[in-house]
């Protein structure tokens, strides 16, 4: 038998929708029991070759194929939806829309219902996943009440519960905080080495993944495959930033310090690197933020969606004037309803000054003329069919010429970098892409107050880099950027001051670095330092001023000031 599970033999593939091929003369081999990491940046390709594994491609988006495509030695494109299902398991991006049941126990029998096991077999099987990954207590509970990691374990567990031997996942950490993203991986390392599966990962938070290990990096741009070798090999080259990847922090740095990386074995593992101590080099250290004035405060918001458990117990805070703040938590901290509260999208109680005028009565329009809000998963944002279209909704909806509606559009559409897809229909993008458009569709409208939920969230460097020096420009142009994030290096280098989150308050407050140098707060808020604190204890420097020496050493280079 051969040990190649997955084959593609010169295949390609072009959406119905497009005249080019999405994947283009693909070949590659993943064998039985590899755990491959797939990256590349937003369009590359990846999602549609994940598309095409677990049988999406051709069943749900048509298009013309040639070549061929093989699990286990055998043609798969003439299995049907079910057949494909025990072969490949995939643990989709959007936890939300892969739900089924009304119950844990519901969603992941939901399977095994199909198979029509028996129920006695059923309950065991149900039983012992839910064991295995911790949701035992969980099991009455609605699948949508969950926090993000119990979701993804959910999904897993509803998956993992068919034994299919190819297990796929689209961006598992996209939603995470980042102590939850750890734990995810480390489950998914964990059922990869207890149960031999062929596990596939499409993400582009490259650095947590490979820290967890990986067999292969598969790299493909512009529909074709670039690199395909080790972890090691990949970062010792510069492919990643030539073909628009965020590599390692660590990684970056010692580029900076002229550390030569060829001699190293084990770049994927900072913990097994050896790097000898390194004095950093004369460089401008960054200044502190100068004190703003308020532009909104909040005295004792509290928003409770059952009586007696309030998700913000009356929370108080400010937001300052021109400043960029990161507000950062665990999942299920109250930050998405912070959001929510402040658009007045969920009723609340307490008192919303702006500019010193009380706007607690504010409707919904009065609010949004004051707070652009950028939602978390696009696809609760998306009502048109066409790119365009969606973008200049707000603006055809306040009734303005469809000539300047078609030069703001086309402008914001050049940053998000969504202009050469201005003509496709939103269901051909990636969720990547998606987010794009609808971070575009608020940025047309040209609020005060940009408050965005996980703006790069499966967003590939390059974009992620275009967005955030566009941010900034609102930024330096006198808008105020308010970012609910996950991402540590984000909040350290594109915020001016943290919020941190924790049942539903502030416990704390300041520097965003003093925020990840506090060991306390780190804990409570699932935070994690980023590997800059790791690479300062090899080096024998302090975190802060290696921390510093990086952005010096970014600023100007990544389009930021």
């Amino acid at each position: 038998m051969t040990r190649d599970l997955i084959e593609f033999i010169n295949f390609s593939f072009r959406y119905e929708v497009q005249a080019e091929p999405t994947v283009k003369n693909i070949n590659l081999k993943i064998k039985r029991g590899e755990k491959v990491l797939l990256a590349g940046p937003s369009g590359s390709g990846k999602s549609t070759l994940g598309q095409v594994i677990n049988g999406l491609i051709p069943h749900h988006h048509q298009g013309q194929m040639t070549g061929d495509f093989l699990i286990q030695g055998k043609p798969v494109f003439d299995l049907s939806v079910y057949e494909k299902s025990q072969l490949v398991s995939t643990v989709l991006q959007d936890m939300d829309g892969q739900f089924i049941g009304l119950s844990v126990a519901e969603d992941i029998a939901f399977a095994l219902e199909n198979d029509q096991l028996n129920q006695a077999e059923m309950t065991e099987k149900v039983s012992s996943w839910a064991q295995r990954l911790q949701l035992t207590k969980l099991l009455d509970h609605r699948p949508q009440d969950l926090s993000g990691g119990q979701k993804q374990r959910v999904s897993l567990a509803g998956v993992l519960v068919d034994e299919s031997p190819i297990l796929l996942f689209d961006e598992p950490l996209a939603n995470l905080d980042p102590k939850t993203s750890q734990d995810m991986l480390a489950v998914i390392d964990q059922i990869h080495r207890d149960h031999g599966l062929t596990t596939i990962i499409i993400e582009h938070r490259l650095e947590e993944v490979l820290a967890s290990s990986v067999d292969r990096v598969v790299l493909m741009d512009e529909g074709q495959i670039v690199f395909d070798g080790s972890p090691d090999d990949l970062l010792a080259g510069s492919l990643l930033t030539q073909h628009g990847i965020r590599e390692p922090l660590y990684i970056t740095s010692l580029r900076d310090l002229g550390v030569d990386l060829s001699g190293q074995k084990r770049l994927s593992q900072l913990e097994q690197m050896e790097v000898k101590p390194k004095p950093l080099p004369d460089f401008p250290k960054v200044e502190a933020m100068a004190d703003k004035d308020d532009l909104l405060t909040i005295k004792d918001l509290t928003v409770a969606y059952q009586a007696g458990q309030p998700i913000l117990d009356r929370l108080s805070l400010a937001i300052k004037k021109g400043e960029r703040l990161a507000i950062v938590g665990r999942n299920g901290a109250g930050k998405s309803t912070l959001a929510k509260a402040l658009c007045q999208f969920v009723p609340s109680s307490g008192q919303l000054r702006y500019q010193g005028q009380d706007i607690s009565d504010d409707s919904i329009k009065e609010r949004a003329e004051r707070i652009g809000y950028v939602l978390q998963n696009p696809n609760q944002m998306i009502s048109q069919t066409m790119i365009f279209d969606e973008v200049a909704l707000g603006l055809r909806l306040r009734q303005v010429d469809e000539a300047e509606v078609s030069r703001r559009v086309a402008e914001v559409l050049k940053v998000c970098g969504l202009y050469a897809f201005r003509k496709w229909p939103i269901s051909a993008l990636s969720f990547g892409q998606k987010k794009r458009v609808t971070i575009a569709s608020i940025l047309v409208l040209n609020p005060e107050i940009i408050l965005l939920d996980e703006p790069t969230a499966g967003q590939d460097w390059q974009h992620y880099r275009e967005m955030m020096a566009f941010l900034d420009q609102l930024n330096q142009a006198g808008h105020t950027i308010v970012m609910i994030t996950h991402d540590m290096q984000l909040m350290l280098e594109y915020s001016d001051r943290t919020l941190v989150l924790a049942d539903g308050k502030v416990i704390a407050e300041g520097h965003p670095f003093d925020m990840l140098n506090d060991l306390a707060v780190v804990e409570a808020a699932n935070l994690k330092q980023t590997s800059l604190f790791d690479l300062a204890g090899k080096l024998g420097v302090e975190p802060r001023d290696l921390t510093q020496y990086y952005m010096s050493q970014r600023r100007g280079q990544d389009g930021w000031k």
